[in-house]
């Protein structure tokens, strides 16, 4: 028994009731994310649903699965833009495009895709570099609501002129304009770039190993779970590359918790670019 909690130390309890009632009805393990991350996508979760204590989730979660559902979309990072840190793409252009150019073919894989922004800021690249008829980019996310937004392409028109600058100083070698469609308040990409994507949905934390890629991208999407849970994240992605495969992680986000970081040289430490050793 606990006596005297405080209301941190009863939210706490409720959150970790709740996820072990998740755990075992829908075999969804969160325990690992970061905890002031989770608790604070539950407290907005709440917010929206007129709930006002975690511990009503409990039965509202364990009979209606719909709900439960809605939960785990909003658990999904949603927050990109084309050409998103521009300095990260001019790298990746200089520095790892050409060792790609080596390659008959090549397969990337983008996981934790979102709305997809960033999936078609690599397939500019690409197709400026002369490697978008020899590649195969695989965009993934546990968020269904996000994987239909990144298949249709289509983006808002207020996004236009950051997608430029991104997109500019990124090194970019055409008009950004020239790779979508315009559209009353919106843009399309074009269907060329689209049709080089694959999505699917794919759970960095249940699911496992994607394939043999020659790039993983996986950005902004770790700094959510914990260190152990980000451990089991790298080395799944560790055991999706190929020997002599390149891995780009988010800025803010780094190898230091993940046993596989003694078998990455760096590219670029500070834009967090690596490389898997081997033959």
């Amino acid at each position: 028994m606990i006596e005297n909690c405080s209301v941190a130390d009863l939210e706490q309890l409720e959150l970790d009731l709740l996820l072990e009632a998740v755990k075992t009805r829908y075999s969804y393990d969160f325990h690992d994310y970061a905890k002031a991350s989770m608790i604070r996508r539950v407290r907005k979760y709440m917010d929206q649903s007129g709930i006002h204590h975690v511990s009503e989730l409990i039965p509202l979660f364990l009979h209606d699965n719909r709900a439960f559902y809605r939960f785990v979309k909003s658990l999904s990072v949603v927050v990109t833009e084309m050409f998103r840190d521009p300095d990260v793409f001019k790298a990746l252009r200089e520095e790892v495009i050409p060792v790609l150019k080596t390659y008959p073919f090549i397969k990337i894989w983008h996981a934790g895709c979102a709305s997809g922004q960033e999936v078609y800021s690599m397939a500019i690249l690409l197709e400026e570099e002369g490697l978008l008829d020899r590649c195969q980019i695989y965009a993934t996310d546990f968020n269904d609501d996000a994987l239909k937004l990144a298949k249709k392409g289509i983006y808002p028109a207020e996004d236009i002129e950051l997608y430029k600058k991104n997109y500019s100083l990124s090194g970019g070698k055409s008009e950004l304009s020239n790779y979508w469609v315009s559209l009353y308040d919106s843009i399309k990409i074009n269907s060329r770039l689209a049709e080089r994507v694959t999505f699917a949905n794919h759970n960095l934390v249940t699911d496992g190993v994607f394939g043999e890629m020659n790039l993983v991208m996986c950005r902004n999407v770790l700094i959510y779970f914990n260190e152990q849970l980000q451990d089991r994240a790298l080395t799944l992605i560790n055991d999706s590359l190929c020997p002599r495969g390149f891995l780009c992680i988010g800025r803010r986000e780094n190898l230091k918790f993940s046993q596989i970081r003694n078998h990455l040289d760096d590219v670029s430490n500070t834009l967090r670019i690596y490389r898997k050793v081997g033959s």
